[in-house]
Order: C-alpha cells, then structure tokens, then sequence
C-alpha cells in the first residue's frame, strides 16, 4: 500500500482545529473527505501536529496510504479540486517509505507567530495576525526571549490541558524579527523546536508582548520560567496569530 507524504497550507478560521472532532469541522475531517473522494476506504491520516481552532498552517505535513499507486502531481491536483471550498491546499505531495510517519519521523518544528501594531481595524488580513494598539520593543522582546532558549522546563507556558508527558523541552531557537509591512510594524516570534508543549509558543507571545509593551522587564521572563508555575505566564496570544511555518525529517 504506497504511503503518500502530503504538506498543507490552511487558514485555520473556519476550523476548529486540525484533529477530528465530533460535531465540529477540523482542517484533518475536511483532507479525509478529499482523499475519500478518490478511495472511499483509505485509512485515518496523521499529521506532524494538532494546530488549535484558528492556528493556520504554511507547511503542516500529512501523510495517507492509498491502495493505488499515484503520480504524486496528480494526487495534489485531485485532493485539491476535492477539497473545495475549504481554505486548505496541497502544496507539495510525494511518494514516501512505509517507515515514514508525519509525526513520529519528524525532527524539528518551526512555528512564527504574527503581531500587528496599528489602532486602526484591521481589513484585508483579519484574523490572520494580532493586532495591538500601543507601540512594541523589538529589541527588549529579543532580550526577553534570549532566557527561554535551551533546555528548562516549561511548566509556566504549558496549558492545563497539555497532555505531554514531561514539560521539560528544548528550544532551539527564538528570532523577535521587526518588519515595516503594508499593515503597519510588525513583529514577528520564529521558534524552532523538536517538539512543544500545548499553548507553548503562544504563550511565549503573550508573555514577551507585555515585554514589547513595557509592562514586563526582560528580566522577568526569566523569573516566570524558573517559578514553573502556570500563574505566573503573561497572558495567551490568540490564535490566530500563529502559523505552523515548517516540519524538517532526516534526510
């Protein structure tokens, strides 16, 4: 049975995340239709992450196992003419191993979350950033995140819910860049990864965006990680500022 290795880029809005879930539309019930579509008995697929309600996806990879043999091309072309009107895309599709699995095989994740500085409403990309109303400190963000890089655990930016084993990971790295966008300043968190904890990385936003505003001192990221204790994060960033950028396998 070939084993197919899908990247998918979606708009996380319509979506109450990537998992199927009973009574509710996720990015991973509307793929299954598309690939049901053209093998009504194919499998579950697995994908490299569960993206939330809202997160959106440049690279989330997917994999499936079809009882016919495709052109990898042809395979895109087909799930994507299926998959309309869903805000989801097949953007790359190739024949893989039966060792392969999005999930287990994976390496490193690449995550980027969004922030706008502007007061006016925001039109042509709403819900695709944050918008923030007050001025941000690129450079104090940066200092900010210099104490969350490493080994630690990460007890403070877990959410309640997490169902990982051990909150002990390693970052390997986090970019603050500062950009001048057609929407205003933007501010842009690159994390990378092996793995993370659930709300991890927006719950680093939230924390280093009231280090942007000046409520919090650089240091006091430090502080709130070494406390391990839930209560001491700053406040989650919402959704839909996070985008799954990448997923990197060996090679």
């Amino acid at each position: 049975m070939p084993r197919y290795k899908l990247t998918v880029e979606y708009h996380g809005g319509p979506f109450a995340g990537w998992q199927r879930q009973k009574g509710a539309h996720s990015v991973q019930q509307a793929l299954e239709e598309a690939l049901r579509a053209l093998e009504p008995d194919m499998p579950s697929i697995a994908a490299a992450g569960r993206t939330d309600a809202g997160v959106h996806a440049l690279g989330q990879v997917a994999h499936c196992d079809l009882t016919r043999s495709w052109d990898p091309f042809r395979l895109m072309e087909a799930v994507n003419h299926h998959i309309r009107p869903n805000p989801v895309s097949i953007v790359a599709a190739e024949e893989v191993g039966e060792d392969f699995h999005a999930r287990f095989s994976a390496v490193e994740r690449r995550y980027m979350y969004r922030i706008v500085v502007r007061r006016a409403p925001l039109t042509l990309e709403k819900g695709l950033v944050w918008k923030v109303g007050w001025d941000l400190d690129a450079a104090a963000m940066r200092e900010g995140a210099a104490h969350l890089v490493g080994h630690h655990d990460f007890t403070t930016f877990r959410a309640a819910q997490c169902q990982s084993d051990s909150p002990v990971k390693t970052i390997d790295e986090i970019r603050v860049e500062e950009t001048a966008s057609p929407l205003g300043p933007e501010v842009q968190l690159h994390v990378r990864a092996r793995s993370f904890l659930h709300n991890q990385v927006r719950s680093f936003a939230g924390t280093l965006e009231r280090v942007g505003a000046g409520k919090w001192a650089s240091g006091d990221v430090k502080s709130a990680l070494e406390a391990k204790d839930r209560a001491a994060c700053g406040p989650v960033a919402p959704p839909q500022g996070l985008y799954l950028v990448g997923v990197g396998y060996p090679e």
